[in-house]
């Protein structure tokens, strides 16, 4: 089993699980290899490591060391905040989290969204929670009347049992 970084073009990043290198370089080429945030296809191997060694941050650190007494200059690859990676990840697990709630607890639609919220908001169906798609027309014409609407783009692998 080869467990891949993978990056989509939005820069989210997810890992991706494959039999062989030749088995995700095979689902790639199909376009089965998808962001599971936005559904993206176009996707990047990212560079990972199995195993972290320290030794080469005592050997960075003596590289960067002046003689003369002036402070070192940190190497530009440094110059990125270890915690703005980190706060992506963050904002990433939320919204996964929050897609994960509008799956659990509520009613899917489908295209009948518009009209099936006209009915709720009108009080001819019974008020429940409930998802689906409409165009951007039907999303405006819906906040026109006072039917407040929320989009949130959920890619194909979701609909699926979640994991």
């Amino acid at each position: 089993m080869k467990v891949f970084d993978l990056r989509c073009a939005h820069e989210h990043t997810f890992e991706g699980w494959f039999g062989s290198e030749d088995d995700y370089l095979a689902q790639q080429a199909r376009g089965l290899v998808t962001c599971p945030v936005c559904g993206g296809t176009e996707i990047v191997r990212m560079p990972s490591a199995p195993r972290l060694n320290l030794s080469g941050a005592t050997a960075r650190a003596a590289r960067t060391a002046r003689t003369d007494g002036a402070p070192a200059v940190p190497d530009r690859s440094e110059a990125v905040s270890p915690d703005a990676g980190k706060a992506k990840h963050a904002l990433q697990a939320l919204w996964m989290k929050a897609v994960r709630h509008v799956m659990a607890n509520t009613e899917d639609v489908g295209s009948n969204f518009a009209e099936e919220a006209r009915r709720i908001h009108y009080q001819e169906a019974p008020e429940r929670n409930i998802r689906g798609t409409v165009s951007r027309d039907e999303s405006e014409a819906l906040a026109e009347e006072g039917i407040d609407v929320m989009p949130l783009p959920i890619p194909e692998g979701f609909k699926d049992t979640l994991q």
